[in-house]
């Protein structure tokens, strides 16, 4: 080990005994620190000697590679030695470790290969969860699985949890671990919500409170956008306008020019004296360097964002989220927010994961602007009405995103699909997410019948892709292996075209910019406008994928027309299209869904596509990115994915079933051919025509309609009777059971008379049902007239008896069902049969309103009985005879 330097003090410096202490009885701790504590390069190097670690390794699970990078570097040189000898990292396609490495920063799927490769973790005393409150859906995976090793085999093993923001209670509940919190270093950092003026774009929004920051704060600006191409057009803007960035006045001098994006840039008149002050309040000579922080950058232009700016010289920062922790940049004191970052989003009307621009979370917002207060006070300026209200914090991605390489893990860990439970998860994988994802494996062959991992499976591990990605390379001829690893590289990667050339939906033309530029060797694609620096970084992903698929040349020149399209289908079975007939822009999808080309495609007349992107609409999916496929290819790759089978369906305009002999791949019809209906090919197409038209194709006499609606209340007032559910949707969800044997034999609907669909229905009920029925709820009741008249059953109410006034002469109740429950609504009728009174009180109406009713109608109706005293009098359904 070299010579270490002095430690610098850092916020956390003091908590480090604690963290000792508590680590040496317990086998896992929460540990609570703010952004710029120092708990990512203090915390793995306090704990070195420690001894229960026995001399073995330290691994630090970190989110982002660019803070993987800069973590490891640091430790490293405060133990003044080389990266890659006490210190080291591991990430995607690059490593810088060696066998004295005794700190391990690791990102991505590093984690859970250590685990699955070696369950005992040989060698490894802890592990560290470094920024878990963005919840990666690798570190949740990564700590379940550790969990379970801690539990089963290494009770020794260390665990610790670290975060800037996090819900450190219900943590340290999951683990059932202490909790320590550190304070951190921070200053008051002033917020501001600059609105946006008329008709200015986000970026100008953007550029111009960046100018504001640098005029108003002494320091540095870091300025957070969603994604790459804003700060592409961000940094464009900001240059444009270089000559006019200002200073604050106070500011030392610099140099005689501005550096801007790599180049220079005069900040005032050359003949102004270097310091004096401008009549806007600038510096002359002051030089401004605009720089980009993002994960696509190379390393060399990641360490130029990340070190410290040359003397006299201010940096506006134009970062995504990869700059909300573990990374430090020295000198920020001005932050301007978008409060916008990119993050994945599962359709699962699509089956595909989507970055979305997204507004962040409050606990993201705050660090954000903390980052304006590590070294004095500072300002943040946010660029979103301060009326908005912010989710307090990020949703974990587990419950958001496609979990089929989550599901490829729990297979290989050997967890079965109904054993998901058995780890212990934050924030369990959706059941619904996770057994949708189990249907794709299986399709692509990595899940066998009963769910178990297959070799190709574990192949798919080993290669490091998604899982539809690895299936493709897999599968792949080895001729064709250094074209996969450049589809792996482009299909991970945002489309590097741009101008019209990023409108084309063909996916070929993404290939073909890469092979042009690369046998260019980076000296542009003429005719084709794309971003050279986007194709640098997809070119350095494809060398890695070369290495892991022992691919020594690259790929050139332009592929054959179906080499794209017959590679990829492998990764998309689900998504190989077949054009309509009927409309050249329409397809049909293996899955079953339709998709449209756009009117503008690059695509027009390729029968048989593999669609690579898509966006769900309500009706059709908009196909984004496709490749044209050789269905010859598709018959042989995929033979198991071709059927012939005998299917029948409805023919509405016919009314009848009809029957046709199929070939198959998925839902697309290659080949059909008529054939005779057989009786076991009606009747799922009669049942299906029901369920898909409603009850109301069905020949209702009103007897059955009736009964339905007796049940129906019957069941609502006595449940304990037990009655059958006759409810519209219980009865479609059940055609198979009470309507199929009055069906069998039949080839349409209208051969079912309403007698035989009375029958079925009568049959839900057994003898003692339909004696409660006729006792509880009768069709009619019979009145004092000695007249039945028949009651009305109405869907949440009591039923209605309309009957004569003069018929219940001498009834003194109203009547009641469903043994005295409920009483009945009389719908009091004149002799004309128009309504008098509706009532549920009929003792009432004969005391209190039947005079006055008597004494308005009987002059109306003198040849109907009106007495005084209708207790007594004889009821009656006929008039009084005429005279002799």
């Amino acid at each position: 080990m070299g010579a270490m330097t002095a430690p610098p003090s850092f916020p956390i410096t003091p908590l480090l005994p604690g963290i000792r202490a508590a680590l040496a009885v317990a086998p896992r701790l929460v540990l609570e620190a703010p952004p710029g504590a120092g708990k990512t390069t203090q915390v793995p190097l306090a704990l070195l000697d420690a001894p229960w670690l026995e001399g073995r390794k330290i691994v630090m699970l970190e989110p982002r590679r660019i803070a993987a990078r800069a973590a490891a570097q640091f430790m490293a040189r405060q133990l003044g030695e080389e990266l890659g000898r006490t210190v080291g990292y591991r990430i995607r396609f690059e490593s810088r470790t060696s066998a004295a490495t005794r700190i391990e920063v690791v990102t991505e799927g590093i984690l859970t290969r250590l685990i699955q490769d070696d369950p005992e973790l040989a060698g490894i005393g802890a592990i560290l969860f470094d920024e878990f409150h963005e919840r990666h859906l690798a570190a949740d995976l990564g700590a379940a699985l550790a969990l379970d090793v801690q539990a089963t085999l290494r009770p020794d093993l260390r665990l610790v949890v670290m975060s800037a923001t996090l819900d450190g209670e219900r943590i340290a509940r999951w683990l059932d671990a202490p909790r320590l919190s550190s304070p951190g270093r921070s200053f008051p950092v002033r917020i501001e919500h600059p609105p946006a003026r008329a008709q200015e774009s986000p970026e100008q929004h953007l550029a111009r409170v960046v100018r504001q920051a640098l005029a108003e704060n002494e320091g540095d600006v870091l300025a957070f956008l969603p994604g790459r191409r804003e700060i592409a057009r961000a940094q464009a803007l900001l240059a444009q306008q270089s000559a006019s960035l200002p200073s604050p006045v106070g500011r030392g001098a610099g140099g005689e020019g501005s550096t801007v994006a790599g180049r220079s840039a005069s900040t005032g008149p050359s003949s102004a004296p270097a310091g004096a002050p401008s009549p806007d309040g600038r510096r002359e000579g002051m030089e401004i360097e605009i720089v980009a922080l993002h994960g696509e950058l190379s390393l060399a232009e990641q360490q130029l964002a990340l070190a410290p700016a040359d003397p006299g010289t201010r940096r506006v920062v134009l970062a995504t989220n990869v700059a909300e922790s573990s990374v430090t940049l020295p000198g920020i004191r001005a932050v301007v927010d978008s409060g916008l970052a990119r993050e994945p989003r599962f359709d699962p009307n699509t089956g595909f994961t989507r970055l979305e621009t997204v507004f962040v979370s409050q606990a993201s917002a705050d660090q954000r602007a903390g980052r304006a207060g590590r070294v004095a006070e500072g300002a943040a300026y946010r660029l979103w009405p301060q009326s908005r209200r912010l989710e307090p914090s990020r949703t974990a991605e587990i419950v958001q995103a496609e979990l089929s390489g989550l599901a490829l893990e729990l297979a290989a860990w050997g967890v079965t699909a109904d054993g998901a439970a058995a780890l212990l998860w934050l924030d369990p994988p959706p059941a619904g997410a996770l057994a949708q994802a189990r249907e794709l494996l299986a399709q692509l062959g990595a899940l066998d019948a009963d769910g178990r991992i297959t070799a190709l499976g574990r192949r798919m591990l080993e290669l490091g892709a998604t899982p539809r990605l690895g299936a493709a390379a897999l599968r792949a001829p080895p001729e064709r292996l250094a074209l996969v690893a450049d589809l792996l590289a482009l299909m991970e990667a945002r489309s590097p075209l741009r101008g019209e050339a990023a409108r084309s939906d063909d996916f070929r033309a993404r290939v073909a910019a890469l092979h042009a530029w690369r046998d260019r060797r980076g000296g542009g694609t003429p005719g084709v406008q794309a971003d050279a620096g986007a194709l640098a970084a997809i070119e350095q992903a494809a060398k890695g994928w070369r290495r892991r698929l022992d691919v020594r040349t690259a790929a050139s020149g332009v592929p054959d027309s179906h080499a794209v399209g017959d590679l990829l289908l492998h990764a998309f079975p689900d998504r190989v299209a077949r054009r309509d007939v009927a409309n050249p822009l329409r397809y049909t999808l293996a899955s079953g869904r339709g998709a449209c080309l756009a009117e503008q495609t690059a695509l027009l007349g390729e029968p048989w596509l593999v669609a690579l992107d898509l966006r769900h609409e309500a009706r059709d999916s908009l196909i984004l990115a496709a490749a044209p496929l050789d269905p010859r290819v598709l018959e042989a790759e995929l033979p198991h994915g071709f059927a012939r089978e005998r299917v029948a369906r409805w023919n509405e305009a016919r009314g009848a079933a009809e029957a046709f002999e199929e070939r198959r791949f998925g839902a697309i019809v290659l080949e059909r051919r008529s054939v005779p209906v057989r009786p076991e090919d009606a009747l799922p197409a009669l049942i299906a025509a029901v369920r898909d038209r409603g009850l109301d194709a069905l020949p209702w006499s009103e007897a059955a309609q009736r009964l339905r609606l007796r049940v129906q209340a019957l069941r609502g007032w006595m449940p304990e009777l037990g009655l059958p559910d006759l409810s519209d949707a219980r009865l479609l969800a059940t055609l198979g059971d009470w309507l199929a044997p009055h069906l069998a034999g039949k080839r349409r609907l209208d051969a079912l008379a309403a007698e035989e669909l009375s029958q079925a229905l009568a049959a839900m009920l057994d003898y003692e049902q339909r004696r409660a029925l006729d006792a509880q709820a009768p069709d009619s009741l019979v009145v004092p007239s000695g007249q039945a008249r028949r009651l009305e059953y109405v869907p949440g109410a009591p039923p209605v008896l309309a009957v004569k006034l003069q018929e219940l002469f001498g009834l003194a109740d109203t009547p009641r069902v469903a043994g005295g429950r409920v009483p009945v609504t009389l719908h009091l009728l004149s002799p004309a049969g128009r309504p008098i009174q509706v009532t549920q009180d009929l003792r009432g109406f004969w005391e209190r309103t039947y005079p006055e009713v008597k004494k308005e109608l009987k002059g109306r109706y003198p040849r109907h009985p009106w007495p005084d005293d209708p207790w007594t009098a004889t009821p009656t359904h006929r008039a009084k005879p005429r005279a002799g």
